[in-house]
């Protein structure tokens, strides 16, 4: 049977806003975790997808405003980028609509600036480990915001999961990677890739965040509060 042994290997990140003393303050934070590294540095979108090509980091911090392009355009085109990139927005705004898009483009994970700084840590860790993390700010209000959507596509019925695929949904809710799941549940972490997919399928989510959401709202894990 396999082994899921966490890797000793840093997160590696890289943070893009306009203002350089964001940029600083990010660092800072992140430089707490020893198993964080920041390894670039950019002022707006075109920087940041230049950069990701250059260092291939683990997860990229974007801010959704910044000039020249937007963090919420760069989202989009660093998915269609040939190496694998976890995604966090990290911004002032906590709009529904700014939340909405960003998970429509592929975000795995939205963080306020306002937000504790361990939140942060929290959510490049959960990223950067394969999985998605929302800001507890945030998560209730994308959860009652896409509660209509979802009740007009009955083919994301929880009804046609198995038992095994509720836990890992329910995995998925709690922001847990392939990896951490395994463990969980005693399973190996091809298995639990394979029920990944089968969930995502299952419930047509697009990405690990929406069926984050299908799991909140399933009552599968307590919901996040302020």
């Amino acid at each position: 049977m396999e082994e899921t042994t966490p890797s000793s290997r840093p997160v590696r990140v890289l943070v893009a806003d306009d203002e350089a003393m964001v940029r600083a303050g990010v660092r800072a934070i992140l430089a707490r975790d020893p198993h964080v590294e920041v390894v670039a540095e950019a002022g707006d979108g075109h920087e940041a997808i230049a950069l990701t090509r250059r260092h291939r980091p683990d997860v990229v911090l974007l801010d959704i405003q910044m000039p020249n392009l937007d963090g919420l355009t760069a989202v989009t085109r660093l998915h269609r980028e040939p190496t694998a990139v976890g995604v966090i927005m990290l911004t002032t705004f906590g709009q529904d609509d700014y939340v909405t898009r960003a998970l429509e483009e592929g975000a795995d994970g939205f963080l306020l600036k306002a937000d504790d700084p361990r939140e942060l840590l929290n959510g490049v860790r959960a990223v950067g480990a394969g999985g998605a993390y929302l800001s507890p700010r945030v998560a209730g209000r994308v959860i009652a915001g896409l509660r209509a959507h979802r009740a007009a596509h009955p083919h994301r019925s929880l009804e046609r999961l198995t038992q095994r695929e509720r836990e890992v949904l329910a995995g998925l809710g709690a922001g847990l990677s392939n990896a951490e799941i395994a463990s969980q549940l005693h399973l190996v972490e091809g298995t639990v890739k394979a029920h990944v997919s089968a969930v995502l399928a299952k419930l047509g989510a697009r990405n690990r965040v929406e069926a984050a959401i299908a799991a909140y709202e399933a009552g599968l894990v307590p919901p996040h509060r302020d």
